[in-house]
């Protein structure tokens, strides 16, 4: 199995080439600037394994939530890719992406969402892929709740240092550890993708859907040149 994964819905950028089980990963934070690093990543990254784009078997994407204009730039890019390619894509949520950065079993992940709100999923982990347990949802970090009265959750995201640290203020006693730092990754993308592209999951590169949970908005004019490259 070899697929590109780009991850670009956040402050941070990165790119994944998984190959049989290896993944090799760029990654930076880089406000306004993946549209500039994501194709020069993906090149790079397929040089130095000595693949050519015509021997990956799929493309993967986190769909976000997340920024706007990320989610549309990872978007944009895999599905030209794919297309060029006539390849599937596997589109991986963002939040689901960033649970599995954390050690514990059940996870909430959150992104900061900005203008008083969070992005938040909760997850069950098990054999290295994510379950969700509820939707994902746009919220006020007062608002978020867990799914259970249970303690022993483990939080990962931005969205715990959202609003001065509201979400992990009130329900702190129900966790037992937090890392309010933590931003998704390609390399999780690729890893929870490989096992969406073993359950069948793959789609055709026109049925992507991003999920923003706002109101989405027009591509910039770099991430209009991004999609243009990547179907060259």
């Amino acid at each position: 199995m070899k697929l590109l994964a780009f991850e670009t819905a956040t402050e941070a950028c990165s790119v994944a080439l998984w190959i049989d089980g290896e993944v090799r990963e760029r990654f930076e934070l880089a406000p306004r600037r993946h549209a500039e690093l994501s194709l020069p990543w993906a090149e790079q990254l397929l040089a130095e394994a000595g693949i050519r784009k015509s021997q990956l078997d799929a493309v993967a994407l986190g769909r976000g939530p997340g920024a706007f204009t990320g989610v549309r730039l990872a978007i944009a890019i895999a599905q030209g890719i794919a297309l060029a390619l006539d390849r599937p894509l596997l589109p991986v949520s963002t939040l689901a992406a960033l649970a599995l950065q954390a050690q514990g079993t059940r996870v909430l992940a959150s992104i900061d969402a900005r203008m008083g709100e969070v992005y938040a999923a909760a997850y069950e982990l098990r054999d290295g892929d994510t379950f969700a347990i509820g939707d994902e949802l746009l919220a006020a970090p007062d608002a978020v709740a867990l799914p259970d009265e249970a303690s022993g959750w483990h939080g990962v995201g931005t969205g715990f240092a959202a609003s001065d640290g509201a979400l992990p203020r009130r329900l702190a006693a129900r966790f037992d550890h937090i890392d309010a730092g933590a931003l998704p990754r390609a390399a999780d993308v690729a890893r929870l993708a490989v096992k969406a592209w073993e359950r069948g999951e793959a789609i055709e590169a026109e049925r992507v859907e991003p999920a923003y949970l706002r109101n989405n908005v027009a591509l910039t004019s770099a991430e209009q040149q991004a999609l243009r490259a990547s179907r060259q």
